[in-house]
């Protein structure tokens, strides 16, 4: 898992994918972290990621770095939210201050149950490891 992270973590911005109907959505993400033993991401129930994640919890996460190597991360979301959680984000990331509080209702924190990640490059690296 801290292979993961740290990947995310330094690649900064990752691209989430969802299904909504039978059209694929991806969209940027930026924030994840470890809680609980899990690699946890957040975001908000009032935007159309959610509600695409509880329909089809199946998703996958792409990240690429500047030296040509990426990772797939794919997993079924599920939500842990709590204000332990929440707390621990907002702590990690202060700007989701701007956006979410502790007490809020709509600052969701989800992780990716059976996940694996795939690590790739362009002079062949491919490696899988289960999270």
């Amino acid at each position: 898992m801290n292979e993961v992270l740290t990947f995310l973590q330094d690649c900064r911005t990752f691209f989430v994918s969802t299904v909504e109907g039978n059209q694929p959505k991806v969209r940027p993400f930026g924030f994840v972290m470890e809680h609980n033993g899990k690699l946890c991401f957040a975001t908000s129930n009032q935007k159309p990621v959610y509600a695409q994640l509880k329909a089809n919890p199946n998703t996958e996460i792409c990240a690429a770095t500047k030296d040509a190597r990426w990772m797939r991360l794919s997993g079924k979301a599920v939500f842990c939210t709590t204000k332990e959680a929440k707390a621990k984000a907002l702590e990690l990331m202060p700007m989701l201050k701007q956006m979410y509080s502790v007490d809020d209702e709509i600052f969701e924190i989800f992780y990716l149950e059976n996940a694996s990640a795939n690590f790739c490059s362009m002079s062949g690296e491919n490696k899988t490891v289960t999270l």
